[in-house]
């Protein structure tokens, strides 16, 4: 059997983070959605996506095919019945498809013509960009499961103070030093090859992605995960961080959404909570206006690539686009559109041939490539985000 993700309905809700990935490609827990269904399925899986995607994330088609909506996360007893699906029948979460079955390569579904099956309950699924650290917590406790089943944890060594060590899980090559793992609200994984440097804090659920690392006395609350590849110091409460990003420095990040290759300057604070304790409003790209969430929290959300400078502060509910560059003094807009360069004096347009040459030079850093892939990825959202633009 083919197994194929789909974007589904929900993908503009999860801008800009959809951007520069398919929906299945964001993280949420300790992997990301795709990783979770093919560790369940056992098999690889592609992607239908946007066209100016699909050259980084291909679609591969056989004569039968299960189609599997990527904001749904997979439980075993979802995975049990999307296995057993025969020709022409689909699960239903609602109104909305959670999978179904093709043959032949069939260009028009008509799902009336579908067996229906009802989707399992208390199965997650990602509707809007602040489910991603809403449901952090929950992610992180089924992927420890799933990750650690039939296991056994490195050991941890004698300078780390742990409270209920059963919970906490480490990889091969992990460099842990005189900090405190506390999995008493829920587990703790370190994947290879991380580090977490002396003087650190850690409350679960919480999980460290292989080859990041933990600075100097950072204070990491639950549920938070740091993806693969990042640099994190300061204070975090409830955020995730895809990969490939820095947050290195002093500063409070809470309850966000960072993409990839992000950095935050030193001392860049978030505001997760207004003064007057409102709900919290976001930027919509679907509607272009802000939406309620009915979230009292809500700090940041940082599309690919985007970057900011020493002491950035960013009010209640941002949303950054990809790619932008902040910099000054002052609280930047609560909307900052994708190619943005400036701050609360007002943006300018940052041109895509000076955010390459950072690009370029940011993937050299951790021995990679900038690819043309990447660079007609980021040309496509450079013309699609102009609207939002004003020079």
């Amino acid at each position: 059997m083919n197994y194929i993700l789909f974007d589904g309905a929900n993908r503009n809700a999860l801008l800009p983070f959809t951007y520069t990935r398919p929906f299945a490609d964001i993280r949420v827990g300790i992997l990301t959605i795709r990783e979770k269904w093919e560790a369940f399925l056992g098999l690889t899986t592609t992607t239908v996506t946007e066209d100016y995607l699909s050259e980084k994330f291909p679609m591969v088609e056989f004569s039968e095919n299960t189609m599997i909506n990527g904001s749904y996360l997979p439980t075993q007893e979802l995975v049990d019945m999307l296995q057993k699906l025969n020709e022409n029948e689909a699960i239903f979460d609602g109104e909305v498809v959670v999978a179904f079955r093709v043959v032949d390569n069939q260009e028009t579904i008509d799902f009336t013509h579908f067996k229906i099956h009802i989707c399992p309950k208390y199965v997650l699924s990602i509707k809007n960009t602040w489910d991603i650290f809403q449901l952090n917590g929950a992610a992180i406790k089924a992927d420890f499961n799933l990750i650690t089943e039939g296991r056994t944890s490195e050991p941890i060594p004698k300078t780390v103070k742990t409270l209920n060590k059963t919970h906490i899980f480490i990889e091969e090559g992990v460099n842990l030093n005189h900090c405190i793992l506390n999995a008493s609200d829920g587990p703790i994984y370190i994947g290879k090859n991380a580090q977490i440097m002396e003087g650190s804090l850690v409350r679960g659920p919480f999980a460290l992605c292989e080859n990041s690392t933990l600075k100097m006395g950072a204070k990491i609350y639950g549920s938070t995960t740091v993806g693969p590849h990042c640099k994190v110091g300061g204070e975090v409460n409830n955020s995730v961080i895809f990969g490939y990003s820095n947050k290195a420095h002093d500063g409070f990040l809470g309850n966000s959404v960072i993409g990839e290759w992000c950095n935050l300057g030193a001392d860049t604070n978030t505001s997760n909570l207004k003064n007057n304790y409102a709900q919290v409003r976001l930027w919509n790209y679907e509607t272009e206006n802000f939406s309620k969430t009915d979230l009292q929290f809500c700090g940041l959300m940082m599309g690919d690539h985007s970057k900011c400078s020493i002491n950035t502060m960013f009010n209640t509910g941002t949303v950054v686009g990809v790619s932008a560059n902040i910099f000054g003094s002052g609280f930047p807009r609560n909307f900052v559109p994708s190619f943005s360069w400036g701050g609360s004096q007002g943006m300018r347009t940052y041109l895509t041939k000076k955010a390459f040459e950072v690009a370029t030079a940011v993937f050299q850093r951790r021995g990679l490539e900038f690819t043309t892939k990447e660079a007609k990825i980021l040309e496509h959202v450079f013309e699609i985000s102009n609207k939002h633009r004003t020079d």
